[in-house]
This record gives C-alpha cells, structure tokens and sequence, in this order.
C-alpha cells in the first residue's frame, strides 16, 4: 500500500463547489465543500488503483493569484 499527501483546492462554483488536485489532473464537484472533497477523494482512489507506478510531484506552499487578461 502506497501513501500519497496531496494537494486540494476546493472553491465555490455556480450551484456547488469543486474539489481539484493540484499533483495530478483529477478534480470532482459536490453541492458542499465536505461533499467535493469527498467526492475528489474517491475519484483518487480510483484513479491511483491500478498505477502505483504513477508518479507526483509533491506542491509546496499553493497560492491563490489573480491575473486580467485581454483578448481582442
């Protein structure tokens, strides 16, 4: 049995909330934020499953920043 600390960040959107991995490409929605972060949880699982071989690269100190982009 592998042991994996990751990264969540969970934030409101329309109606519900959405819980995102920062080490991987996995994310999940749920109407709470407890709802989304156990949804995402159990996509993880699902996901790591069947590749122990998968490999992530830890994320130190996440920030949330702001950017304005212009288009024409």
């Amino acid at each position: 049995m592998t042991e994996r600390q990751l990264t969540i960040v969970v934030y409101h959107e329309d109606d519900g909330f959405v819980a995102q991995c920062l080490e991987v490409n996995v994310a999940s929605d749920g109407d709470t934020e407890d709802d989304a972060l156990a949804n995402v949880q159990e996509a993880l699982e699902l996901f790591f499953e069947d590749g122990d071989a998968i490999e992530t690269h830890p994320v130190y100190q996440a920030k949330v920043a702001k950017l304005t982009l212009q288009s024409a």
